[in-house]
């Protein structure tokens, strides 16, 4: 049951931060391209990624999904960036709806990479 509550209380607070980055990113950029979600989706996989490789060894066995299933499942907006995706090319803007596709696709592998390998520099490995 422990589990479960932090996991609940994880993705509570990985919710309140993709909300609060989203609406400062909205600000800084305006709504022409979604750069929030993006984002989120790009500093998610990175730290999904970080913490799989340097949490694998993790002491805390609650810890981990916590922050992986909890924080990052409530902060990572995969949904979001479906129906945004799908409205962009409703719309027909089959340019920018592309570019928002392939920027996620790679944006996020890239930011998975590059957690994967801090995770490792992290642990010493």
């Amino acid at each position: 049951m422990a589990r479960f509550l932090w996991i609940c209380f994880g993705g509570a607070v990985g919710t309140g931060a993709r909300y609060l980055l989203s609406v400062w990113i909205l600000r800084a950029a305006g709504p022409g391209f979604p750069w929030a979600t993006l984002a989120v989706n790009v500093i998610g996989s990175f730290l999904l990624g970080l913490l799989m490789q340097a949490g694998a060894s993790a002491e805390r066995p609650i810890l981990l999904p916590a922050l992986t299933t909890g924080v990052l499942g409530g902060f990572t907006t995969y949904s979001t960036f479906n129906y945004e995706t799908l409205r962009l090319f409703q719309e027909g803007a089959w340019g920018i709806g592309l570019v928002y596709l392939g920027a996620t696709v790679a944006g996020c592998l890239a930011g998975g990479a590059l957690g994967v390998v801090s995770g490792r520099l992290l642990a010493g490995g």
